[in-house]
């Protein structure tokens, strides 16, 4: 008789999103002087055939909302790593809302699940905004 392992729901650790939250905040700072004006568009080119682009597409009082999205020559957008992310000014945090095709990203999944998504998705996205952000920082002229 042989016991069968109990599937346990992943559990995002908030401490670590939250402290991911604020590093990213203050590196998209540094990145964008004027975070208020609607449709201001930052590049950051890197060589030739490769630029990534953040475009501020909503401007409140506490929060602003941007499109970050890598921009190569000869690839298909579908191909292209995008992100919309949105900045908490009153508590100093960004989050990632949305990248590539998903939606509003959940804080976990089960898996499997229709759309193979990882069980921490969003843990995992708020991580490539991070190693994207100081990608761009290495390289901003």
């Amino acid at each position: 008789h042989k016991k069968s392992p109990i599937k346990r729901k992943y559990v995002p650790h908030l401490p670590s999103l939250l402290a991911m939250g604020e590093h990213n905040y203050g590196k998209l700072m540094m990145l964008l002087p004027e975070v208020d004006e609607v449709n201001l568009q930052y590049q950051f080119t890197i060589n030739d055939a490769l630029t990534y682009q953040i475009l501020i597409k909503d401007a409140a009082r506490y929060t602003t909302t941007v499109n970050i999205a890598q921009v190569a020559k000869n690839l298909p957008k579908f191909l292209l790593p995008s992100l919309t992310v949105r900045l908490y000014h009153d508590v100093r945090s960004a989050e990632v809302l949305a990248a590539q095709n998903i939606g509003r990203i959940k804080a976990s999944y089960d898996y499997p699940n229709l759309h193979m998504h990882q069980k921490n998705e969003k843990f995992m996205v708020n991580v490539f905004l991070t190693e994207w952000l100081t990608f761009c920082m290495q390289h901003q002229s």
